[in-house]
């Protein structure tokens, strides 16, 4: 008894000396998408805050796929040590598990919750041979031209956000999934097909040239890249749910302490004008907040996207 006594003390005093000395070599900062990405652009900015004020490189390593899973599910296997991290979204967080009968994780069980990043935009577009000019007028349009207009998706949120866009619509579209939204784009602006939930980062300057037209933001506010753009609240559709996030976890069971740390570190990244620039470039809405309260919000979106799946008669692969 007193050796299992003198061995959990033992324990829990290298844990304490090696929160204490954290970091002792470079961090992992795992992000779902590939470079060049939204999520990549913010993830570095971050990434190189972070590593100037630590005084160790973070280091940014792209794993792409299955909706952001293959990520997820290398960080679950990770040391809970503080040098693996995730910069994930509601993809791999919330999107995938939903969509799966046998997720590879669960994201409440497999992961530390650490800090919420903050909030993507994005937008309902339209290719300028739609005659419509408004949320209203595309529903219209839509109805009266059944099976008429095709819809690109490039990622998760475009897919579950046009689900239930149609749904509280009432209304049909063609599906026309691409692996990215660079791909998904070359089509729209070419007319090959007419609608699109994109987000803001590789919309936006084509919107500013007229070879897109904006109809609503899926955010809870308008966005200040383009203010003139209303709310799908705004444009009539306030059940709209749907909300596209980033926020950073690490593998189960990390010491707090170390939790704590990181909390602060990107919370304080956040307050640079170098990352603040990189927000603003991608209308990226900081948000910030404690492990506690990501860990709440976490649990509601996964709660918010089950239920929107099965409101919208999607069905888990």
């Amino acid at each position: 008894m007193k050796k299992l006594l003198t061995a959990l003390l033992l324990g829990v005093a290298a844990m304490a000396a090696s929160a204490q000395s954290w970091p002792t070599k470079p961090i992992r900062l795992v992000v779902p998408f590939p470079p060049g990405s939204a999520t990549d652009t913010i993830a570095r900015a971050f990434g190189g805050a972070v590593s100037q004020s630590l005084g160790q490189p973070v280091v940014v390593e792209n794993k792409a796929g299955a909706d952001g899973a293959i990520s997820g599910t290398e960080v679950m296997r990770a040391p809970s040590d503080g040098y693996t991290l995730f910069f994930a979204t509601n993809s791999p967080m919330a999107v995938a598990p939903a969509m799966r009968k046998n997720p590879p994780y669960d994201p409440i069980r497999d992961f530390t919750p650490i800090a919420d990043i903050g909030r993507y935009t994005f937008f309902v577009v339209v290719h300028p041979s739609v005659p419509v000019k408004t949320v209203a007028e595309l529903l219209q349009y839509a109805k009266a031209n059944p099976g008429t207009l095709n819809y690109a998706t490039g990622n998760t949120t475009g897919i579950m956000s046009t689900a239930q866009f149609m749904h509280l619509g009432g209304i049909r579209m063609v599906h026309v999934p691409y692996k990215g939204e660079p791909q998904a784009l070359v089509d729209l602006i070419a007319g090959r097909v007419q609608v699109m939930v994109v987000s803001a980062g590789t919309s936006v300057p084509h919107i500013r040239d007229g070879k897109l037209r904006a109809l609503a933001v899926i955010t809870t506010k308008r966005s200040p890249v383009l203010p003139e753009v209303p709310t799908l609240a705004e444009a009539g559709m306030p059940a709209f749910s749907i909300t596209s996030w980033a926020a950073l976890y690490g593998p189960a069971k990390m010491p707090r302490a170390i939790v704590d740390r990181i909390n602060q570190e990107f919370l304080a990244a956040a307050q640079r004008p170098e990352v603040q620039a990189t927000l603003e470039k991608q209308a990226f809405v900081f948000v910030g907040s404690t492990p506690e309260r990501l860990a709440v919000f976490t649990k509601e979106q996964n709660d918010e996207y089950r239920a929107m799946m099965r409101a919208t008669g999607m069905e888990p692969d």
